[in-house]
């Protein structure tokens, strides 16, 4: 066992104890009597000085004392007040680019020890940091051709701190894989270095800087949202320059009551940018809370801080886009065998059943006002229904499944009845028609037939080579080879015809 990783595991309960945040007093009507009775006994180890304050500003002090892995689940956390209450959202909300900065010196030393030259060769301007974050801090600067530009710089010692947290992180998941049979499913271990993997790459500014010139193109192919461009000039490893993002950060709360802010549109577009991103071109934002987003009114949204960036492949893409489909479209059946197609559940449960267990889940929310559906008992009936059909954690879907849970947050906050479905609607139905519609199953036809083809010039080629002549081969050679044909002409006339209807 790593002692150090144990270590930081006992310090980590500890200090939750400590503060009353492990189970808050507050909760203890709603606690089974064996539960009350264990955070009683815990309680008796909190220090009085360390448990005042709300509940979410005890988790706010604790998570902050953790570093960037407890930032990060507070960021998460602080996005779902339909979850777990506006005032404790609220109070972590400061997470997100609030956090204590590192002297300016400090940050302009990096720079320079990453880039190779003085700060003043290449900022005519370099201000004190005007957002700090769990990884880094960001600076306003101006280039000399008068571009005003963000200068984002690793916390000294961050890898360190991300590496002992990785360590514990997993620790801690193997613990629960053992002695906890139930978690097995969830695939902790799995789902634990998923995330420390997205904390590493976060940690190499140059993979941040490819990912933010990456999803500005793909952000510029729909209206949605948009990205600032990279100076590569001040680009390194720990070091990370781009043009200024223009609007009002999301995290600040007056920026809700802008003149002319149109938030239900607002809401929408945030639903609908990640949507597209992933379903359009497999690639999204994973880091989608308030403090990465900037608005300009009525319904702009910029985004910035590209060090997680998720990815689907194809198939996952499409399970995606039929699941979505099946619940705007009350198609439970549907939903059900998208599930069994991909291996969701298990080949040996009832697809039939399941599907009457998404119907319980789909038809007490679709069509109602988010204020009116309580999202604890959702995601509990959820819960229920995933371990009653054995069905696992995906581990190349948990950034999908975070950024989904995170940007639904961000919406309701914009539009407390905001709805999730009648915003993806659009990008769900263009993607049906577009990849599952007529026009569709004709390219592909045309495809596979001229895959055909070439398989078959492949066999041609081969029998030239080795001097084979049979007639009979040859001749049915050509057969296959005009049916090729005329399936990609049938095709290719079908797709016209599509096209032009």
């Amino acid at each position: 066992m790593d002692l150090a990783a144990f270590a930081r595991l006992l310090a980590v309960g500890w200090t939750l104890i400590r503060a009353d945040a492990l189970i808050p007093r507050e909760v203890d009507p709603l606690l089974p009597p064996g539960v009350r009775t264990l955070a009683a006994f815990l309680r008796l180890f909190s220090g009085r000085a360390a448990r005042q304050g709300r509940p979410g500003e005890r988790m706010a002090r604790v998570l902050e004392g953790l570093g960037p892995v407890g930032i990060k689940l507070g960021q998460v956390l602080s996005t779902r007040a339909d979850i777990f209450g506006k005032t404790f959202a609220q109070d972590l909300s400061h997470l997100k680019d609030k956090l204590p900065p590192f002297p300016t010196p400090i940050a302009k030393a990096e720079i320079e020890r990453e880039l190779g030259r003085p700060v003043e060769s290449l900022f005519v301007k370099f201000s004190a940091p005007v957002a700090a974050a769990s990884i880094a801090q960001a600076h306003e600067a101006w280039l000399a051709d008068g571009r005003k530009v963000a200068v984002k710089v690793l916390r000294p010692g961050v890898e360190a701190k991300v590496a002992a947290d990785g360590r514990a992180l997993l620790l801690a998941s193997r613990l629960m894989e053992r002695f906890i049979p139930d978690a097995r499913r969830l695939e902790p271990v799995a789902f634990s270095r998923t995330v420390i993997r997205a904390l590493q790459l976060e940690l190499d500014l140059r993979f941040e800087a490819a990912g933010a010139s990456e999803m500005a193109e793909v952000m510029a192919r729909d209206p949605y949202m948009r990205a600032p461009a990279v100076v590569w000039d001040g680009v390194g490893k720990r070091v990370l320059t781009l043009e200024w993002a223009e609007g009002v950060p999301l995290s600040d709360p007056a920026t809700l009551d802008l003149p002319g802010l149109n938030r239900q549109e607002l809401a929408d577009n945030i639903i609908r940018a990640f949507l597209t991103q992933a379903l359009d071109h497999g690639v999204f934002h994973a880091d989608l809370h308030e403090g990465n987003l900037f608005v300009i009114p009525p319904a702009k949204l910029v985004a910035v801080d590209f060090g997680i960036v998720g990815r689907l492949g194809p198939m996952e893409r499409r399970y995606l886009a039929e699941i979505l489909y099946g619940f705007i479209t009350r198609d439970y059946q549907r939903v059900a065998r998208i599930h069994f197609d991909a291996g969701y559940v298990p080949a040996h449960h009832d697809q039939e059943a399941f599907a009457q267990a998404l119907r319980a889940v789909g038809e007490p929310v679709l069509g109602r006002a988010a204020s009116e559906v309580s999202m604890g008992r959702l995601l509990a009936q959820l819960f229920e229904i995933t371990a009653l059909f054995d069905m696992r954690l995906r581990p190349e879907l948990v950034l999908l499944q975070k950024t989904m849970v995170t940007v639904e947050g961000v919406a309701r906050r914009l539009e407390p009845d905001h709805d999730l479905w009648t915003a993806a609607e659009p990008v769900v139905r263009r993607w049906i028609a577009r990849e599952l519609g007529p026009v569709a199953q004709a390219r592909d036809f045309a495809q596979e037939a001229l895959r055909a083809v070439r398989a078959l010039a492949r066999l041609a080629e081969a029998d030239a080579a080795g001097r084979v002549t049979v007639v009979e081969t040859r001749d049915k050679s050509g057969g296959l080879v005009w049916f090729a044909f005329g399936a990609v002409a049938s095709a290719a006339a079908a797709w016209l015809f599509w096209a032009l209807a």
